[in-house]
C-alpha cells in the first residue's frame, strides 16, 4: 500500500538535503528524468546523474557514473528513474553503499512494496509515485498556472 507523505515530511527533504543521486536519467533534454535532474540542479542541489550507457560524460555539472558504488561522497536521496522491477536491486545497493542516505525516492508511476520495507527496516525515508520536481514547485509556489512547468529556468536562481 502506497503512503502519501505529509507536506511538511516533503518540505524538509527538499530543503535540507544537498545531493541526490539519480538512477536512470537521461542525457536526452525532453526525457522526464533529464528535466527533472537539470531542474533540482538549477535548485542548487547537487545531482549525481547514474547511467552504465552514459559513463564519463558530463550532465549538469557531474560526471555519469554507471553505478551507485561509483558515488564518491554523500548522497541524501536516491532518486530512482526505473522500472518496478528493477528497484528493490538498486536500493538494496544504495542502502548498502551510500554514505548519508536519508531517502529514497520513486518517480512517478512507480512503486515497490519490497524497496518500502527495505528502507522502513533501515529507517530510511521512502517516498513512491512523487516527482521531487512537480512536489518543489507545488511546496514553494513555482506552479504556473498552465500546469508543470519544464522549461528553462530564470539564470537569477
Amino acid at each position: 500500500m502506497t503512503t502519501i507523505p505529509s507536506d511538511k515530511v516533503l518540505r524538509d527533504l527538499l530543503t535540507r538535503p544537498k545531493t541526490f543521486a539519480c538512477v536512470g536519467v537521461s542525457p536526452n533534454p525532453i526525457r522526464p528524468s533529464h528535466f527533472v535532474a537539470r531542474y533540482l540542479s538549477l535548485r542548487a542541489f547537487r545531482v549525481i546523474p547514474v547511467n552504465p550507457g552514459h559513463v564519463g560524460t558530463t550532465l549538469f555539472g557531474e560526471a555519469v557514473v554507471g553505478d551507485l558504488a561509483d558515488i564518491d561522497g554523500p548522497v541524501e536521496i536516491l532518486d530512482i528513474f526505473r522500472r518496478p522491477e528493477v528497484v528493490p536491486a538498486i536500493v538494496e545497493q544504495g542502502l548498502a553503499c551510500l554514505t548519508g542516505l536519508s531517502c529514497v525516492w520513486l518517480q512517478v508511476g512507480v512503486t515497490s512494496a519490497a524497496a518500502r520495507a527495505m528502507c522502513k527496516d533501515a529507517g530510511v525515508t521512502f517516498i513512491e509515485d512523487r516527482c521531487p520536481k512537480i512536489e518543489y514547485q507545488r511546496l514553494f509556489g513555482e506552479l504556473r498556472m498552465g500546469g508543470f512547468n519544464t522549461g528553462v529556468i530564470s539564470a537569477k536562481l
